[in-house]
């Protein structure tokens, strides 16, 4: 049993930049932590009840074990509802590092009784209601923002429409359990602040609006406005928070069935917009969905002889960039329409969950891509529908999940894994999956080596050893093939991946960790290295190794130091980049700062440095670095009362080999960028 003190237990506050650091420390950037944060926020700030949630909701957090978690139900049977959250100390294999992680995303009290009053006496009321403003600048100019050229043709060059500062507006109105009303609105920088109803654009460039309502009588939620879904392990429905291979290798290798959800992030493309509804009845539950977006595309128009004209979508964009006449010529080219289902069977008690999946889409337009070598099985047409079939059975520490697939193009996809606590100290994963080259799913989101579920197979093992609260080791291995060609590798190919991560943590004050990844990844010869008229492969291996070392010797100041060093062979050519970081924060009462020094020199883009920086309020920053040079950053947050807290971030880097920075419109004639950031956060019922 761990002792929790009561000056030492968590306060449930969350520091979202060390629970997403120390769980998934390595930094990748086709992963979205747009929708990670978001989705993390969402369950703080509608955080479990102790005392009903279900075991999938808790496994949704990917912070327990099958064995911790096994225990916790196993004790809330035995001895009935939690009296405090300081009992928690007394569920067998419930470490102190366990309670502070799980701590804000749990409560134990049940919620207040707002659902009495008349609905806008509720609303009055909630529980979680505020206001935030960002603004967000870089100081030097870019290229986008200078004065036209005149080209030979006589026309002026492209260049940014709107100015320099990134907006962000975010209203929210919540009661857990009750209903959840939101507003989020951004600008990013180089787009108008517009209203023109022609080119969509109504102040803001990109506007988000959800209405929830949770569990009334038999409606477990009924949404309008902005929303995502979850079921199965992401081959259908696969929105949400969803990272993969990390340090983290056992929890999160599984999707959870989250169901229906408020969409709150500005990423301008995987949600869905309309109407949804789950119905429950029993062990029963049905989810329908409508939905008719706008979404960015290329329109391309084809005249004939009658002096009519069709037209086709070259592609789909995701960019939500609409900075320049080009841009937004293509913003809401396609309408999307989505007609979903969910039928979903689940018994607690014995620890079965079964579930179908249906999916149709349609677009106003033909889609037909530009007709590459690798991409001749891509979806096609103007109309697509997936279906899948999943399950997960749990068996005392053992839990077994798996989901089949089909979409309209006949292409399957097929993922089965298990997640098993051995004994206490050894935790295993295991997943299987199978992604036929003509399997097609918009939303889909699982397990995978790329980015998409398609053109894929692989194996993937993970573990976990802990044999006290000191010492913990984690390691992956994942073996994976693409049956077909695929962007940069004009061939069939395999790979392979590992990692291995030693924890060492001899108390709360200190905590340490190594690591060491390994990839193995064919990819195209460049041109002046292919010896014939087909194309060749070359194997590049990625070596990374991270060495880091946090310290506390108080509640006030915090020290971390970190080490990171990168290689990249392909070809018998071989180059290497580093990363030295020191970081100091302090929590002084209403004030908060934190900062970071980091020098970094790479050879080449291969080798660049994923930094994880702190940020304000549910931002993030994860620059990545290369060439030579240093970074550093300033951050401060001041609390002026209850209601109204500030942030302020400086960050600058300086380049020490470069006279430019960036390419094309987003260029900087210089060694050096700055950039700021401001908040404010205005609560209301506080």
């Amino acid at each position: 049993m761990y002792r929790l003190s009561a000056q030492n237990v968590a306060t449930g506050e969350l520091d979202l930049e060390s629970f997403v650091e120390e769980r998934f420390s390595f930094q990748e950037e086709d992963i979205a932590y747009e929708d990670l944060y978001e989705s993390l926020l969402q369950v703080h700030l509608n955080p479990l009840d102790l005392q009903e949630a279900t075991a999938e909701q808790l496994r949704s957090l990917y912070i327990l074990s099958p064995f911790q978690l096994a225990s916790f139900l196993d004790y809330r049977n035995t001895f009935g509802p939690l009296i405090s959250v300081y009992e928690l100390q007394a569920i067998p294999g419930w470490t102190l590092e366990t309670i502070e992680n799980i701590l804000p995303f749990i409560r134990q009290d049940v919620y207040s009784g707002n659902q009495k009053m008349p609905g806008f006496k509720r609303f009055q009321a909630a529980e979680n209601a505020y206001l935030i403003f960002r603004n967000r600048r870089v100081w030097q100019t870019r290229k986008g923002f200078t004065p036209a050229d005149t080209l030979s043709n006589g026309q002026l060059s492209s260049r940014y429409l709107g100015g320099p500062d990134d907006l962000y507006v975010r209203f929210r109105l919540q009661q857990p359990g009750d209903f959840s009303i939101g507003l989020t609105a951004e600008k990013d920088a180089g787009e108008q602040f517009i209203w023109d109803k022609k080119t969509k654009r109504y102040g803001f460039d990109f506007l988000s609006f959800h209405f929830m309502l949770f569990d009334k009588g038999p409606w477990k939620t009924l949404a309008l406005g902005d929303y995502q879904l979850q079921f199965g392990q992401g081959l259908v429905f696969g929105s949400g928070f969803s990272v993969g291979k990390g340090a983290e290798t056992i929890a999160t290798v599984r999707r959870s069935s989250l169901g229906l959800r408020p969409y709150t992030s500005v990423l301008e493309s995987g949600f869905f917009r309309g109407a949804a509804a789950t119905y429950k009845t029993g062990n029963l539950e049905l989810t329908g969905l409508f939905s008719l977006a706008p979404r960015s595309a290329n329109l391309q128009v084809i005249p004939d002889s009658l002096e009519a004209s069709e037209s086709y979508l070259s592609s789909l964009i995701s960019s939500g960039l609409h900075r320049t006449k080009n841009e937004i010529e293509k913003k809401g080219q396609a309408r999307e329409q989505n007609f979903g289902l969910n039928l979903q069977y689940r018994n607690s008690d014995k620890g079965i969950q079964l579930g179908t999946n249906f999916l149709h889409s349609r677009y106003s337009q033909e889609v037909f891509p530009l007709k590459r070598i690798y991409n001749q099985f891509e979806f096609r047409g103007k109309s697509n529908y997936t279906g899948s079939i999943y399950f997960s059975y749990n068996f005392a520490n053992h839990y077994f999940f798996a989901e089949s697939a089909i979409s309209k193009s006949r292409g399957m996809g097929h993922v089965f894994g298990i997640m098993s606590s051995l004994n206490r100290s050894l935790d295993l994963s295991l997943v299987w999956r199978k992604f036929d080259r003509n399997f097609h799913s918009f939303y889909g989101n699982a397990f995978s080596e790329g980015s998409r579920p398609i053109n894929e197979e692989g194996l993937y093992l993970g573990l976990n050893f802990k044999p006290n609260r000191k010492i913990n080791w984690s390691a992956y291995y994942d073996y994976f093939t693409f049956p077909w060609l695929r962007f940069r590798m004009y061939a069939p190919s395999s790979g392979n991946e590992w990692l291995s991560r030693f924890t060492y943590r001899p108390h709360k004050k200190l905590m340490s960790f190594i690591q060491w990844r390994e990839e193995t990844k064919s990819r195209n010869l460049v041109s002046e290295e292919q010896s014939s008229n087909h194309y060749q492969l070359a194997t590049g291996k990625r070596r990374n190794f991270v060495w880091s070392l946090s310290y506390q010797p108080n509640q006030w100041w915090q020290f971390k130091t970190r080490v990171q060093q990168s290689s990249f062979q392909i070809n018998g050519q071989k180059t290497r980049g580093f990363a030295i970081l020191q970081d100091l924060s302090a929590n002084l009462g209403n004030w908060k700062f934190s900062g970071r020094l980091s020098l970094f020199d790479t050879d080449d883009f291969e080798n660049r440095q994923f930094l994880y920086e702190r940020n304000v309020l549910w931002a993030f920053s994860i620059p990545n670095l290369y060439g030579q040079g240093y970074r550093y950053y300033l951050l401060g947050q001041y609390k002026l009362n209850q209601r109204i807290t500030f942030w302020l971030r400086w960050a600058k880097t300086t380049y020490t080999n470069r006279e430019s920075i960036g390419t094309g419109l987003q260029e900087i004639a210089g060694n050096e960028i700055t950039e700021t950031t401001f908040q404010v956060r205005y609560q209301f019922n506080r």
